[in-house]
């Protein structure tokens, strides 16, 4: 077993910043240490840990895939530790923590943001950096603590924490869009619609699953917009430009306001589980479980789906 030495904190910091703002010279100057000092603690470091944190150049600086490997672990812990000094201090609890989250698009805007400003104003001295993108961030290769994703995780190696594991889409459209072109009936029906298709890197979704007593069809549809950000495909729904198959969450409120009318209702659509996801259970520090707790709370009480239980 490696021990860390006491003397060692510093070095440890040190790493977690460099990593942080990408430059060790500038990591330097935030900790008021000279670029050959900060250049010896990393040294140091990777010399008593037996392994490169950093591959370096002139002109570049980068993690090594040990050091990507380190890094949570590193920013826990000196987390920790800073906690528990602050709270014994104090008398007090500490909650104070860097949050670097990816959320997709049309659900990051219009719900998650809001209600991490909720979050943020219980806990002040937690800090967040967003990334608003349907495109799945690499929680491997980027500092992103945590990710918000629909579906299943595809990388095993991945932590997920349900979040809303019973969320479906919804097939909608806006009145004005159904006063001018009808309302399916059934699934099929669609194949004559203008359908507003969503699109994730190359892959487009145009093929729109539905199940009835048993029955699966799969619809090929079709139609004169694609995008591949869901607010987009979101707003085009709401402006009657055709018909949309979006996760419920995207569009509850939408639908509530009567904006969205919710069509072939006696099918069952597909699963869009919603789930909190990390590169690794050791990055679950106590800020992320009431975080956890807290976005499974506001999808209870804003839009009646939430998970089963508390469990992680």
């Amino acid at each position: 077993m490696i021990i860390l030495k006491i003397k060692c904190l510093q070095d440890l910091h040190l790493f977690v910043l460099t990593a942080d703002v990408g430059n060790l010279s500038a990591a330097a100057r935030q900790l008021d240490l000279s670029p050959a000092v900060a250049s010896a603690g990393i040294k140091r470091l990777e010399d008593e840990l037996g392994m490169v944190l950093f591959f370096r150049t002139t002109r570049s600086l980068r993690l090594s895939p040990q050091g990507l490997q380190l890094l949570p672990a590193a920013r826990l812990a000196l987390t920790g530790l800073e906690d528990v000094v602050e709270e014994i201090a104090t008398g007090r609890q500490i909650v104070r923590d860097t949050l670097q989250i990816s959320m997709p698009s049309d659900l990051g805007r219009n719900l998650l943001v809001g209600w991490l400003d909720l979050f943020q104003a219980k806990y002040p001295e937690v800090h967040f950096r967003f990334e608003i993108s349907d495109r799945p961030a690499d929680l491997y290769r980027r500092p992103v603590n945590l990710a918000v994703r629909y579906g299943a995780t595809a990388d095993s190696g991945l932590v997920a924490i349900p979040l809303a594991p019973h969320n479906r889409r919804v097939l909608c459209a806006a009145p004005d869009y159904l006063a001018r072109h009808g309302t399916p009936m059934t699934p099929e029906d669609l194949t004559a619609h203008n359908c507003l298709r969503f699109r994730l890197s190359d892959d487009l979704h145009e093929q729109w699953q539905f199940e009835k007593a048993g029955q699966k069809v799969s619809v090929a549809v079709s139609g004169n917009r694609s995008c591949d950000d869901g607010d987009v495909v979101h707003r085009w729904a709401l402006s009657g430009l055709g018909i949309a198959y979006k996760s419920f969450l995207d569009v509850c409120h939408s639908l509530k306001q009567g904006k969205l009318i919710p069509l072939c209702e006696d099918w069952l659509t597909e699963p869009a589980p919603l789930s909190l996801v990390c590169a690794d259970r050791r990055q679950m520090s106590n800020t992320i479980v009431l975080l956890r707790d807290h976005l499974r709370d506001c999808l209870s009480t804003n839009t009646g789906t939430g998970a089963a239980s508390s469990d992680s």
